[in-house]
């Protein structure tokens, strides 16, 4: 089975090849090998290769930069994303989205369910449900899945920032009152590839790790951890601070935990966030990316 998976220098897909089945031939080139927002070379490249599954990993995802550059975002997000279902479709390929938990508001306490009303409060989270929206109005039958705080040993993430700040800095001020799930790309890719692989169409699905944290719980784990592991040598003040302290172009959720109900009956539970940490983390250190 061909796939072809978009956003190849990005971390998502990076774990995907990582963790690809045996059985699939996978053809994952970056932005300068496929620009997604480019409908004549996405056309011809689906044409030529007659991929059997697409997988978009490819999205605009500087939460604040979209603010000032939301026309970029919106042809990444959301034409690029259209271009992409639409010549899925057309060659017969099945079409498997990334979105993200950002299309929604988070003003509610409550874990956010996959037949709730989007309701974005910023530009990135604006781009990702229009995308959302002109994927499933080109191909009905192609699947959504939704995650959250995406990290991996690969590209630029939350983890590995704390990571550097917490090697460079004598303290460090963390925001406390936005709450979701951190995710581990790895585990999110293994279950990319379930979903090809049980040839699922027509669904939108939540996934992340287990549990919730607050992003200074997260930054927390991430020096416990780092030390217990001898990953960070040192430990500093980790000060918890509110959003209000910390202002930023765009806009966050306080709170964007998704409702993972209707998805652990299909795919199963997710480990407890700490725990893929941990793995991420002793992955970082094996291979010297400290």
């Amino acid at each position: 089975m061909k796939v072809l998976i978009t956003g190849g220098a990005g971390q998502l897909a990076q774990e995907l090849r990582r963790t690809v089945p045996d059985g699939f031939d996978v053809l994952a080139p970056d932005r300068g090998g496929l620009n997604i927002a480019d409908e004549e070379k996405v056309r011809d490249l689906i044409a030529r290769q007659k991929p059997d599954v697409v997988i978009n990993a490819a999205a605009y995802t500087a939460v604040d930069a979209a603010e000032r550059e939301s026309e970029i975002a919106h042809k990444i997000n959301c034409d690029g994303a259209r271009i992409l279902s639409e010549a899925a479709r057309e060659a017969g390929a099945r079409f498997v989205h990334v979105s993200t938990d950002y299309v929604f508001g988070g003003n509610a306490a409550s874990f956010h369910r996959v037949n709730e009303t989007p309701a974005p409060i910023n530009a990135y989270g604006l781009t990702k449900l229009r995308g959302e929206q002109a994927v499933r109005h080109a191909d009905s039958n192609a699947v959504i899945v939704r995650t959250s705080w995406v990290y991996s040993m690969f590209g630029t993430n939350f983890v590995k920032t704390m990571l550097n700040l917490m090697q460079s800095r004598d303290r460090l001020s963390v925001v406390t009152d936005q709450i979701g799930a951190p995710t581990w790309a790895y585990g999110l890719a293994a279950e990319l590839w379930r979903i090809v692989e049980r040839g699922m169409t027509g669904a939108t699905l939540h996934w992340s790790d287990s549990g919730v944290a607050s992003w200074f719980d997260f930054a927390v784990a991430i020096q416990d951890i780092g030390i217990e592991i001898g990953l960070l040598r040192d430990r500093i003040p980790i000060e918890p601070i509110m959003t209000a302290d910390y202002p930023t172009e765009a806009r966050r959720p306080a709170f964007s935990v998704l409702d993972l109900s209707e998805t652990w009956p299909v795919l199963g539970r997710a480990p407890h966030w700490r725990a893929n940490l941990r793995a991420m983390l002793e992955e970082l250190k094996l291979k010297g990316h400290a």
